[in-house]
């Protein structure tokens, strides 16, 4: 199938490991700061950070861990996640990210699916007990041989190497690697059926990333606030191998998103980036003490994990001093970035689309029918194809087919529209597309219509069974602190504005959605929520 775009080749790829890449930082900026965690009152500089690293890799090597091997990593954001990740890839194990969110059936399915021999974790997160629920699940995962916990004195012989491992035993393995090894296992949150854990190699995570940073213009002297969950690809590979493959410094505000602690952050270390998902971003935006901050040192970052609202992004921009922030789609089966938008895009182009096809990548757009590549300006699935599509889900050929077609693309399930220009725009899911009474609806259209009224905050549509139009909709509203807005007054808001078969029949204030642990909303909980409430039928 052709492409309809191919990214720039003009910088090439990058064609070694992950723990090749940080050793080539270290030796160029062993002195700059690596990381530094607020929270946790750490920092590194590189030469210390890949001490570390190699200590642990040593330690997990005298540990009997092998190449393909598989361990598991379960925390929130901490700093020891970080060492974790670049000590198994520096000896070819596969780390396996667990949701923090998991409870014990989801954990034991976890550990099973991928194999893990090891699971490294947090003692425990807000209300989770990682000791209790791990012993809870130990008789159901027989292949689980070892449970270490940050921090324990386990965790800190771990960490501190091994006499019986020397250095050049790990310059041994290391160089036995090869990029496109696997190095990573995700698991897909999905809607339906169990996750599905997509595999991907150094390769992929880490061309990803560096591209990532680079569309930002990132160079050694960028410092990161990285508030979103490392156990994501937004986290460990937009974040921290976009800072380590440019030395750049990784910021960790606190071990989850707050507000708070991402403003105190870019303000005491001069974060020059930032990263969030839009609710992230909206929190931030709204928090009591923003009106005091100096973010003057912001110049960039990405917002992506779920369509940005245009106002949004336009206050992002104006009171946060991003003014070379950037939109970036994708998904984790493709590492997980496909499209970006530019330092140099106009306005419309980073508010109105994700923008062009990322270095070395492929896309079309999809008759979702017949497969077939449609044309520019036409409504169809988003495909990508290249270095970044993951090698597949683990042990799960089935599905693997189902999503990576024969000819190698990647389907994504979202419907796009491409432009002459080659910006792309992405109109909904194609399982989120509404259909009233024959009229197709995407939600994201109503979303933006209505982030114009002044007194919603954020807002959410999505479709709710209906016996005589097939489905309506319904729009999930958080209104601004001291709003008398009511149902009726958005109604009238959108008469008159928009078509008549575009007003949400059902409206609904909350405080916040149903989201995933990266901030992703959960529209499928939205509507079973809404179909209980309202005592609504599944058409048959």
């Amino acid at each position: 199938m052709r492409a309809l775009a191919a990214g720039p080749t003009d910088v090439p790829l990058l064609r070694e490991t992950i723990g090749d890449n940080l050793r080539a930082t270290i030796a160029r900026h062993a002195d700059r700061e690596a990381l530094v965690a607020p929270h946790q009152g750490i920092r590194w500089t590189y030469r210390e950070f890949g001490d570390r690293v190699d200590r642990l890799a040593r330690g997990m090597l005298a540990g009997g861990l092998q190449r393909g091997d598989r361990v598991g990593i379960w925390s929130p954001n901490y700093a020891e996640w970080t060492l974790v990740q670049y000590a198994t890839a520096a000896i070819g194990v596969i780390l396996v990210n667990v949701n923090p969110a998991y409870r014990t059936h989801e954990l034991a399915f976890a550990l099973n699916q991928s194999g893990c021999r090891w699971l490294i974790a947090a003692p425990a997160f807000k209300s989770s007990n990682y000791v209790a629920m791990v012993a809870e699940v130990r008789d159901a995962v027989p292949g689980l041989e070892r449970a270490v916990f940050l921090w324990d004195d386990e965790w800190e012989q771990l960490a501190e190497g091994s006499t019986e491992v020397g250095a050049a035993d790990l310059d041994a393995v290391m160089a036995a690697l090869e990029p496109d090894d696997p190095i990573n296992i995700q698991y897909t949150s999905g809607t339906t059926g169990t996750p599905k854990g997509a595999t991907l190699t150094h390769v992929n995570i880490l061309n990803n990333g560096f591209f990532t940073a680079e569309l930002q213009g990132f160079t050694e002297q960028d410092r990161l606030c990285i508030p979103v969950p490392f156990y994501h690809c937004f986290g460990m590979v937009m974040g921290n191998l976009g800072c380590t493959s440019h030395g750049a410094t990784m910021v960790i505000p606190e071990a989850s998103f707050e507000a708070g602690a991402v403003l105190d952050a870019v303000e005491s270390e001069r974060c020059t980036a930032l990263y969030g998902v839009p609710t992230m971003f909206i929190a931030e935006l709204d928090d009591p003490t923003f009106a005091d901050r100096d973010l003057s040192s912001l110049r960039t970052g990405v917002m992506a994990g779920s369509p940005c609202p245009v106002e949004v992004m336009k206050q992002v921009i104006d009171r946060m001093h991003m003014d070379a922030v950037t939109i970036a789609y994708g998904m984790t089966e493709t590492s997980p970035v496909s499209t970006q938008t530019r330092a140099d895009d106009s306005l419309h182009h980073r508010t109105a689309t994700v923008g062009r096809v990322h270095p070395h990548v492929e896309v079309r757009i999809s008759d979702p029918n017949t497969g077939q590549t449609l044309q520019r300006g036409e409504t169809g699935e988003l495909c990508t194809n290249g270095y970044s599509v993951m090698q597949g889900y683990w042990q799960d050929p089935d599905r693997t087919s189902q999503a990576i077609d024969a000819d190698g693309w990647m389907h994504t399930g979202d419907l796009a529209v491409m432009d002459e220009d080659g910006y792309v725009r992405i109109v909904g899911r194609i399982k989120d597309m509404l259909i009233r009474g024959g009229e197709n609806i995407y939600p994201r259209e109503i979303e933006e219509f209505l982030h114009g009224h002044p007194d919603v905050l954020d807002v959410q549509v999505v479709g709710v069974p209906d016996t005589r139009y097939g489905e309506e909709l319904m729009a999930w509203i958080r209104l601004r602190d001291g709003s008398e807005t009511s149902e009726e007054d958005i109604r009238d808001f959108c008469r008159e504005r928009i078509a008549h078969f575009k007003v949400p029949r059902y409206v609904k204030f909350v405080q916040d959605y149903p989201t995933t642990v990266t901030g992703k909303i959960q529209k499928y909980k939205m509507r079973e929520s809404a179909i209980a409430e309202l005592g609504l039928v599944e058409s048959p």
